[in-house]
C-alpha cells in the first residue's frame, strides 16, 4: 500500500463527496472534449460554430480545471492541516463551473456567441467562489511550505485569467476593445497564457514536490535544491511576464518570460525525473503515469524554448512550439491529472470505508481498490493516442495520412478517458460507501456534514503546521 505519511491528517479532508464529485465530472468532461477532438479531426463541418474553441474548453476548464479545483479542496486542507473553509462553497463553485461552461461550449457550437458572456459570468463565479474557499483556508495555515505558496500563487492567475475570459467573451459581439490599448488577439493570448501556466501548471509544480517524493519515499537533494528555487522564483514572474508582453505586444518582456518559463519546466522535468529513479516503492500506475510527465515536460520545454525565443507573441506559439498542443495538454497535463487521480481516488475511498478497521480486520491496500487490468488498457490507450496526435501535429503528413492518424489518435485517447472513467466507477462502485448517483447528487451524510463553524475552526490537540 502506498505509504501515508503521519503528519498527514486525514480528517481534515471534506466530505469524500466533494472531491469525488469534482472528479467524476471532470473525467465526464474529458471524454465530452476528446470526443469532440475525435469529430474535430475528420474536419467536417458538423456544428455551425466554433467546435475547436469548444473542444478547448471542455478539455481545459471542464476536466482539467474542474480536477484541480476538486484536488486542492480535498488537498489544501488535508496537507495543511486546517478544515476547508465552507463545504457548502466548495459544492457549489462545481456546479457553477459546469453549468456555465455547458452554456458557453453550447453558445459555441451553435453560433449563439451573444449568450457567452451569460456562460462566462456564470464560470466566474464558480472560479471565484473556489478561489475565496481556498483561499480563506490557506490563509489559516501560515506560514506556507513550497506547495502552499504555489497554490496561493495559482489562486491568484485564477482570478486574473477568468477577468479576461469574460473580457474576450463579450468582445465577440461587442466593441468593448475598440478604444483599448489592447486588442482581442492580444487579450486571448494573455488569457490563455494564464490559464496554461499560470494556474494549471503553477498547482501542477506545487502538487509534484509533495506527491513526488511523498509516493517515491524520497527526498529532494544535491541539484534538486537550486531547481527549485529557480521555478519557484523564475515560473511565476516568467508567467506574469510572458502574459504582460503578449497583452501588450512587447516582445522583449514576452521573451524573458518565456525563457524563465521554459527553464523552469526543464528543471521539474528533472526533478520528476530523479525521483522516480530514487523510488523506493513498487511500481504503480500513478508512478507510470508520473514517467510519461517527465519525458513530455522536458521534451514540451526542449521543443518549445527555440520558438518561443523567436518569436514569443507568435499565436501559433500559444501551446508552445507550433504543432506542441497536444504534447502540452495531454502528454504534460494530461498524464498528472490522470496519474495523480490513480491514488487520490482510491485513497479518498480508503480513508472513508477502511481506515477505522485497520488492524482490526483484514482490509484491502489502496492499490487494491482498483483494476490493474483496465488501467493498464488506459495507460496503453492514453499513450498511442497522445504518440499519434503529437506525430500528426508535428509531423508534414499527407492530407489523408493526416487525417487517418489524427483520427486514431483521438479515438484511442476517447477509449482511454472511457477506460480511465470505468475504472473509477469501479471504485466507486465496489468500494465507496455511497453510490455513484449518490456522489454526483445527494447531499452530505449526516456523519459528514457537521456545522459550518465546527468545520472550519482547527480541531484541538492538533498542531496546524505539523506537516512542515
Amino acid at each position: 500500500m502506498s505509504a501515508i505519511p503521519g503528519s498527514i491528517d486525514a480528517d481534515r479532508g471534506p466530505p469524500m463527496t466533494i472531491p469525488l464529485r469534482h472528479f467524476l465530472v471532470g473525467t465526464g468532461l474529458l471524454l465530452a472534449g476528446a470526443f469532440a477532438g475525435a469529430v474535430q479531426s475528420f474536419g467536417a463541418t458538423v456544428v455551425p460554430g466554433n467546435l475547436g474553441l469548444a473542444h478547448v474548453h471542455l478539455l481545459l476548464v471542464g476536466w482539467v480545471a474542474v480536477t484541480i479545483m476538486g484536488a486542492m479542496t480535498q488537498f489544501v486542507p488535508v496537507w495543511s492541516g486546517v478544515a476547508i473553509h465552507s463545504r457548502r462553497l466548495a459544492s457549489a463553485q462545481l456546479w457553477l463551473v459546469v453549468v456555465g461552461l455547458l452554456a458557453f461550449a453550447a453558445a459555441l457550437l451553435l453560433g449563439a456567441y451573444r449568450w457567452l458572456p451569460l456562460g462566462g459570468f456564470v464560470m466566474l463565479a464558480g472560479f471565484w467562489t473556489f478561489v475565496y474557499n481556498v483561499g480563506r483556508t490557506l490563509r489559516r495555515a501560515r506560514p506556507w511550505d513550497t506547495t502552499e505558496r504555489h497554490f496561493a500563487i495559482a489562486l491568484g492567475f485564477f482570478v486574473l485569467l477568468t477577468g479576461l475570459g469574460v473580457i474576450l467573451a463579450a468582445g465577440l459581439t461587442r466593441p468593448i476593445l475598440a478604444d483599448a490599448p489592447v486588442n482581442h488577439g492580444s487579450v486571448r493570448m494573455s488569457h490563455a497564457t494564464l490559464a496554461l501556466y499560470g494556474a494549471v501548471l503553477t498547482t501542477v509544480y506545487g502538487a509534484l514536490y509533495q506527491l513526488a517524493t511523498m509516493f517515491t519515499q524520497s527526498s529532494l537533494h544535491g541539484i534538486d535544491l537550486p531547481l527549485r528555487r529557480l521555478e519557484s522564483v523564475g515560473h511565476p514572474v516568467g508567467v506574469l511576464a510572458l502574459a504582460g508582453g503578449r497583452l501588450f505586444d512587447v516582445a522583449p518582456l514576452a521573451r524573458v518570460g518565456a525563457i524563465l518559463v521554459v527553464a523552469s519546466a526543464l528543471g521539474m522535468s528533472v526533478i520528476l525525473a530523479r525521483r522516480l529513479l530514487e523510488a523506493q516503492v513498487p511500481w504503480t500506475p500513478m508512478l507510470s503515469r508520473y514517467a510519461v510527465l517527465a519525458v513530455a515536460m522536458g521534451g514540451w520545454a526542449i521543443w518549445t524554448g527555440p520558438a518561443w525565443f523567436r518569436d514569443p507573441l507568435d499565436p501559433g506559439t500559444l501551446f508552445g512550439a507550433p504543432g506542441a498542443f497536444s504534447l502540452l495538454i495531454l502528454g504534460v497535463i494530461g498524464f498528472v491529472a490522470l496519474g495523480t487521480l490513480y491514488h487520490v481516488v482510491p485513497f479518498i475511498v480508503w480513508v472513508h470505508r477502511y481506515s477505522d478497521r485497520l488492524g482490526l480486520e483484514p482490509v484491502p491496500m489502496i492499490d487494491d481498490l482498483y483494476d490493474d487490468r483496465v488501467a493498464r488498457a488506459d495507460f496503453v490507450c492514453f499513450v498511442v493516442g497522445v504518440g499519434l496526435l503529437v506525430a500528426s501535429d508535428a509531423f508534414a503528413l499527407s492530407g489523408t495520412v493526416l487525417g487517418a492518424v489524427s483520427t486514431t489518435g483521438g479515438l484511442s485517447v476517447t477509449i482511454g478517458a472511457a477506460l480511465f472513467l470505468l475504472n473509477v466507477v469501479l471504485v466507486l462502485r465496489r468500494h465507496s460507501p455511497h453510490s455513484v448517483p449518490g456522489l454526483l447528487f445527494g447531499r452530505f451524510s449526516s456523519e459528514e456534514s457537521g456545522s459550518e463553524s465546527s468545520s472550519s475552526q482547527p480541531q484541538s490537540g492538533v498542531d496546524s503546521t505539523s506537516h512542515r
